[in-house]
């Protein structure tokens, strides 16, 4: 990744964001991960009473999803500026785009993570030392092995040296064991919120609300997948 792009990231509306939250929290919740809107105890006690929550820091209620927010209305974002750096350049190493499509920085991947991993929730706030302790490690192993570069600043193919150690596509190392989780989680963080974009959207056939002349209902796989035939 270039120092320019990487410098000059579109931040992204963040009622957009917090849009693609509650999708891919509700897609975990399907799988029996997430618990929907709920909060931690202590975020529940402090949205009912006004007592600080985990920190000492105030929790509000739920985001309001037709209302425009700024960073850190609702809750401080995690990520510095060097680890949304090293976010951006592995999202895009994870997830390269089409001729002509942007990149998965460009479409605000990071700030969806930013924002998954900064939220009051279970599952989101379990994420958030795998996500920040990872990034750090991906920028300290990038410097140790390419002369103290770090990982935004590697060229493409010393970039997947690094992820090719960790991705589990071979046998991991013991040391690297930690950073496999990391990238493990990364990695579903990067497609929660990349497949959750229009540009996503066409990449897998997702048409969505589209009207059709005709509808046949759903096909007999379907059907049968369900149980109902």
């Amino acid at each position: 990744m270039d120092n320019q792009h990487s410098e000059s990231l579109r931040r992204m509306d963040r009622r957009e964001v917090l849009r693609w939250i509650g999708g891919a929290a509700a897609a975990a919740a399907a799988a029996s991960r997430l618990p929907v809107g709920e909060a931690q105890t202590s975020a529940r006690i402090g949205r009912q009473t006004g007592a600080p929550g985990p920190g000492g820091a105030r929790i509000g209620s739920d985001p309001i999803l037709n209302k425009n927010y700024s960073p850190g209305d609702l809750w401080p974002l995690t990520l510095d500026a060097a680890r949304r750096r090293a976010a951006a350049a592995l999202c895009d190493l994870i997830l390269p785009p089409e001729p002509g499509d942007k990149r998965p920085s460009e479409l605000g991947v990071p700030d969806f993570i930013d924002e998954w991993i900064s939220s009051p929730y279970d599952e989101t706030s379990k994420d958030r030392p795998v996500i920040v302790d990872g990034l750090a490690w991906i920028d300290a192993e990038s410097g140790r092995r390419f002369g103290g570069k770090a990982f935004a600043d590697l060229a493409e193919a010393q970039q997947c040296a690094i992820a090719d150690d960790i991705c589990g596509k071979k046998s991991v190392k013991t040391e690297f064991k930690t950073a496999q989780r990391f990238f493990e989680r990364f990695r579903w963080l990067a497609a929660s919120g990349y497949y959750t974009t229009p540009q996503g959207w066409k990449d897998i056939g997702y048409v969505g609300n589209v009207p059709t002349i005709e509808f046949a209902g759903p096909t007999p796989e379907a059907l049968r997948h369900l149980g109902l035939i």
